[in-house]
């Protein structure tokens, strides 16, 4: 597993971004055949896999993904729009999103610091949340090759 070489303070985005991208960069080392991951269910104790829930692959590609944006950045919004339409963009969209903008900019000013505090929360959550998915994905794929040989 890779180290974390900076050191931040325990509950620093940084830190939770930091040991978030580390597992996931280690669990693409370890996991050398994603296809095995393929109709795995995610194992929560006390609870049975819901049908429908994304297998472990799923998982695997997702957590890679957001990866690549905690590493490297966010893309410019024009581009994230591009991708997330397939490729076309609606002018019309892009004209209403100008528009409402002024008025998310009055509302967003009127309570910065608790909007703020919020998403920084959030963001805390999920990337931890993420992490755990990560080992799961990590610790199963190196069950099914104990299993395996």
């Amino acid at each position: 597993m890779q180290v974390l070489t900076k050191r931040y303070p325990k509950n620093c985005l940084l830190t939770v971004m930091d040991r978030y991208s580390a597992v996931v960069h280690n669990m693409e080392q370890v996991v050398m055949l994603p296809s095995l991951l393929r109709d795995v269910q995610l194992s929560v104790p006390g609870r049975q896999a819901r049908a429908g829930a994304p297998d472990l692959y799923n998982y695997f590609t997702m957590l890679k993904a957001i990866c690549v944006d905690v590493d490297h950045g966010l893309l410019p919004r024009e581009e994230w729009q591009v991708k997330m339409a397939g490729g076309e963009t609606d002018e019309a969209e892009n004209e209403a999103a100008e528009t409402e903008e002024p008025e998310d900019e009055v509302l967003g000013q009127l309570d910065l610091e608790a909007q703020f505090h919020l998403h920084f929360s959030s963001l805390h959550r999920i990337l931890t949340h993420l992490t755990l998915k990560a080992e799961e994905v990590t610790r199963t794929y190196q069950e099914i090759m104990r299993q395996a040989k």
